[in-house]
């Protein structure tokens, strides 16, 4: 999923669906990162996107608990 989609789709969810998601994220995340260390790593590029799609997540359950509009 390209990013212009990613945050259409998120900024669509509820927190609850949001922090299941970033949790789901948070686990994909911490297997990369031992993959990267055992040198299994077979799509390095990944580990970068799912860092920015941590990232995505948190500023738009940042903005859902500020209430701000979104």
């Amino acid at each position: 999923m390209k990013a212009r989609e990613f945050r259409n789709h998120i900024r669509n969810q509820g927190l609850k669906e949001l922090q299941a998601l970033l949790m789901e994220l948070l686990r994909e995340q911490f297997n990369l990162r031992m993959q990267r260390g055992t040198g299994q790593l077979a799509k390095p590029a990944r580990l970068r996107a799912v860092r920015r799609e941590i990232a995505r997540i948190k500023t738009i359950m940042a903005e859902k608990q500020a209430g701000r509009s979104v």
